[in-house]
């Protein structure tokens, strides 16, 4: 057996600063051996079945050791995985890939290095700073602060731009030996902290200010940038951006959120899934498989969601039928997401309402259902009827056929509750009049039995609740008593859209 390791640079701490190549290869890995500056989405692009291993250091903090590391690459190699080597940046600056590499080559195990972007190069361009400038600043200079008495300070005090990293905790002894040897103490500084993060503070100042202007707060991890191109910081960057700054929770599951939260991210939200949706197959596959040793009777297929197509397809093969045999049935489909999920099987709906909510369906239906036969794969419970009742209303024959589950997780991500507790959330969104429920009864239930309802909720009072459409918000205003934005396309861009109006 013949494994690989791919040393894969994450960027800068944001998912959307990620290679394609290094996508890829996240989507595929069988094993991920992760460090500590990386955006915890990355996590989330893995295949179910892939082993995650932490292997992160930090100073002042209990920090793996770097032969542990080593050998697991090694050892996991050695088993034929296909392995990631998930590091901060680039790989290749600052990461000690040197000393993973010769162990790899030293027990004759393949890799590849696949760049990234460093925080060196993209710290300063998201502050708004240009690293090089035709008059002022014909070079730069990388370094790191750890060790100060390995450098050349005379040389690096003649430098156009230095660029800094991990020197926050040296700061005053670097300005110290920039000043002794030359360098003016009225030179430019910016320090960024959080490089690309929706937190992402920049501060400004001179050799002769800056410390005093950090003193506060220890801004960690963060980049030096010292030079007169700091002075030149007016170039557009991510604070610009509608959505920065604005930590947003998506309440639906890692697995159909992906293209949701990209679209947050790119408005330049810190976006955290908290999945209030667990999708399962139903508790019998009776009713659903004797409807599809049927399907040639019925006249239309009504699929609301991309879990009916899923799950309805993916039966389809399971009992050996071939696609084939919904040549003479037509399909009616609710949103585009659903329209969108359905191409992936080479099928297109017949009807699809043209403001994506089911409740439109019945009513712009493009022929008469008067004894019309319809197949309806939904969800096993807690769906809405308003759909059925129609259809019959119009004299429709409807079969209605379990085609999975959906419901609330038992386990939630303490450090998420954590966050709603501390007030630390900006935006929630919904999708759903469930995961409206789900969130509710799950919220009230974090905080102990003494305290009154009306005290639990008013930890939301600073909280923008977001909803996909009209039943969402119906069921979001009975609970919380309000909603604060409404998506006027009810879809996920469309969600996205009205809350980058919104925030402009």
């Amino acid at each position: 057996m013949t494994g690989k390791i791919f040393f894969v640079g994450s960027g800068v701490f944001n998912i959307s600063y990620l290679t394609l190549r290094g996508y890829y290869l996240l989507s595929n890995a069988e094993v991920v051996i992760y460090d500590t500056l990386i955006d915890s989405s990355l996590l989330e692009l893995v295949p179910v079945n892939c082993l995650k291993i932490y292997v992160g250091k930090r100073r002042g903090k209990l920090s793996t050791h770097q032969k542990y590391i080593n050998n697991l690459l090694v050892n996991h190699c050695l088993l034929g995985k296909k392995i990631v080597r998930l590091k901060g940046g680039d790989p290749s600056l600052f990461g000690r890939l040197t000393e993973e590499v010769y162990a790899l080559t030293q027990a004759n195990c393949k890799y590849e290095i696949i760049p990234g972007i460093s925080s060196a190069l993209a710290a300063p361009v998201l502050a708004g700073i240009p690293i090089t400038d035709k008059k002022i600043s014909q070079c730069f200079t990388i370094l790191t602060g750890h060790d100060l008495t390995i450098l050349d300070w005379e040389t690096l005090a003649r430098s156009n731009t230095l660029i800094i990293l991990m020197g926050i905790k040296n700061l005053s002894k670097i300005i110290d030996k920039l000043i002794i040897n030359g360098k003016s103490s009225n030179e430019s500084v910016a320090i960024v902290h959080n490089c690309g993060s929706s937190n992402q503070i920049t501060i400004t100042g001179t050799l002769k200010t800056i410390v005093d202007k950090i003193a506060a707060n220890y801004l960690s991890p963060a980049i030096i940038i010292i030079g007169e191109v700091v002075k030149l910081r007016n170039m557009p960057s991510s604070s610009n951006l509608p959505l920065a700054g604005k930590k947003v929770i998506i309440t639906r599951s890692h697995e159909s959120s992906s293209q949701f939260k990209f679209q947050l991210q790119e408005a330049g939200a810190d976006v955290i899934t908290l999945p209030l949706l667990e999708i399962l197959p139903p508790s019998s596959w009776e009713r659903l498989d004797g409807a599809i040793q049927e399907i040639s009777s019925f006249d239309w297929l009504v699929l609301t969601s991309a879990n009916g197509v899923k799950f309805f397809m993916e039966r389809l093969h399971d009992l050996g039928k071939d696609i084939r045999i919904l040549n003479n049935i037509k399909i009616a489909v609710v949103g585009k997401k659903t329209a969108d999920y359905l191409k992936k099987f080479y099928l297109k709906p017949n009807f699809i309402p043209s403001d994506f909510i089911a409740d439109s369906l019945v009513e712009n239906f493009p022929e008469d259902i008067n004894g019309k036969k319809i197949l309806f794969p939904r969800v096993e419970t807690g769906g809405r009827d308003i759909l059925l009742k129609e259809f019959i209303k119009k004299g429709a024959s409807i079969t209605e056929v379990p085609a999975y589950q959906s419901i609330c997780p038992k386990n939630i991500d303490n450090e998420i509750w954590k966050i709603l507790k501390n007030e630390q959330v900006d935006i929630i969104t919904f999708t759903s009049s469930k995961i409206v429920k789900h969130f509710y009864h799950l919220f009230k239930n974090i905080f102990p039995d003494s305290i009154e309802e009306k005290k639990i909720l008013s930890k939301l009072d600073n909280v923008y609740l977001a909803c996909i459409g009209p039943q969402t918000s119906k069921t979001c205003n009975d609970l919380f008593g309000r909603v604060d934005v409404e998506a006027k396309e009810y879809t996920l861009e469309g969600l996205t859209n009205q809350l980058i109006d919104y925030f402009s």
